[in-house]
């Protein structure tokens, strides 16, 4: 599904962030982005769903090249949104619709999906904010922000999931229901995380970014017994 190949990425007059950047994720597979707070893990996020691009090197989904040019065609566009989703660290930053309901409506009405107020009303109910619908997202607490923000992803039901830091902001059961339905679903899921405790849950393979590049990719339960390794990518 995904290919990365000697990728390269650094915003305008800064240094890369990592380069060389190398590997192949299947359909189907749950991987888990580990790295300390500055090392790119969200802008790796940002560059598989195609909001930024590699400086070098090629990304390629499901056998295509992604490019900016192919970015603006409508008909690609409109399928790799439908089949990608990106959870931001932060919520507020994917919030702009006037309520609850048109935030998570956005994409399904944009796509024009005849399901559409189904899936509202369906993601809504599952997220525990179906009560919130006709409410503003700026007046709602934290995690209530985090649960909406869940909802807006979801409801497109995409074939690859990309999540920030998901975890923060829940509330138990939020995070217990959150970890249940990602092991259970069909889609290739890369999830960024902090929390080493809950990174088992997440998936069995890791990608560490740590000095400029990739530093492991492989099994996570030994990526969390290398001591040196964690410490390395500011970790432990």
């Amino acid at each position: 599904m995904i290919e990365l190949e000697g990728v390269a990425f650094g915003w305008p007059d800064a240094p890369p962030l990592w380069s060389g950047l190398s590997l192949r994720i299947a359909a189907g597979e749950k991987l888990v982005l580990l790295g300390a707070n500055g090392g790119g893990k969200s802008t790796l996020l940002q560059l598989l769903d195609a909001l930024v691009f590699p400086r070098a090197g090629s990304y390629r989904y499901a056998g295509e090249t992604v490019t900016p040019a192919r970015a603006r065609r409508t008909d690609w566009a409109r399928r790799f949104r439908r089949e990608v989703g990106l959870l931001f660290q932060h919520p507020e930053t994917m919030l702009f619709n006037p309520t609850v309901r048109d935030e998570i409506g956005y994409g399904p009405r944009r796509l024009g999906l005849a399901d559409a107020e189904a899936r509202i009303a369906d993601w809504a109910a599952r997220l525990r904010i179906a009560h919130l619908l006709d409410k503003p997202p700026f007046l709602l607490s934290g995690g209530e922000k985090q649960r909406l923000a869940l909802a807006c992803v979801l409801v497109m039901e995409p074939r690859l999931l990309l999540l920030d830091e998901p975890l923060a902001h829940l509330d138990p059961r939020t995070a217990r229901w959150l970890l249940d339905w990602l092991a259970q679903s069909p889609a290739t899921v890369i999830t960024s995380t902090h929390q080493l405790a809950s990174a088992p849950q997440l998936g069995r393979r890791a990608l560490v970014l740590a000095g400029g590049g990739l530093a492991y990719d492989g099994p996570l339960d030994e990526a969390l017994a290398d001591t040196a390794l964690l410490a390395r990518a500011d970790l432990a």
